[in-house]
């Protein structure tokens, strides 16, 4: 099944956290690596989140880079049953990026979130909304070609396991929040170390006191 380019992005401490356990994230890694992220934003056709990261955080996923790009990628929620607040971030500046959300099947939170200026795209399935459907439908339906993830734990696990990423940007900071942090990638439910995924290094920078880590899939 064709599909964009796609690129995970994870920002964490040293033990691959992403937040401690009362969901503090705000902010891990530092302002050069921050930077550097909305560099990888203003050079992806759209980033994408899943709705408990929009719920959450209530980001914008606009590219701020300095200067402002000369376009803005295009924002893409992934929600079975497209619960995203409306009067979230992610509704403002539609003029300037639009907003996808893909969920699961028509009803009224489709229909309220469309008002609201989202354009919506349906994937049928059961369980959980299928990534490779999700990234086949952003490539045919709105022509994306590379595609920036940036969720939360749940997000990119069900990106590993269905086997899409291309690509892992990792900043790493120097810090340690213990087990009870929130991890960077929720459960693989793997059989056997043999079946771990396996990336690549193909880059290492040091962006002040974080690492900047780059990896390719291993074919």
């Amino acid at each position: 099944m064709k599909r964009p380019q796609v690129t995970l992005k994870l920002a964490t401490s040293l033990d691959g956290r992403i937040a401690t356990g009362a969901g503090e994230s705000r902010w891990i890694t530092g302002e050069a690596a921050r930077a550097e992220v909305q560099k990888l934003r203003a050079a992806h056709d759209a980033v994408m989140i899943g709705a408990g990261t929009a719920r959450a955080d209530d980001p914008s996923l606009l590219a701020r880079t300095e200067p402002l790009p000369e376009r803005q990628p295009k924002r893409v929620v992934l929600s079975k049953n497209f619960d995203v607040p409306t009067g979230g971030r992610l509704f403002d500046n539609l003029e300037e990026s639009s907003l996808i959300i893909l969920g699961a099947g028509p009803g009224a939170a489709s229909a309220r979130t469309a008002k609201a200026g989202a354009q919506i795209g349906h994937i049928i399935n059961e369980g959980p909304v299928d990534v490779s459907l999700a990234f086949h439908s952003l490539l045919t339906e709105w022509q994306v070609q590379s595609v920036l993830c940036e969720g939360g734990g749940q997000l990119a696990a069900s990106l590993i396991v269905a086997d899409v990423v291309d690509r892992l940007e990792w900043f790493r900071a120097p810090i340690v929040l213990g087990e009870e942090g929130r991890s960077a990638v929720a459960a693989l439910a793997l059989s056997s170390l043999a079946a771990a995924p396996r990336f690549r290094r193909v880059a290492l920078r040091e962006l002040g006191p974080d690492i900047w880590e780059s990896y390719e899939r291993v074919s």
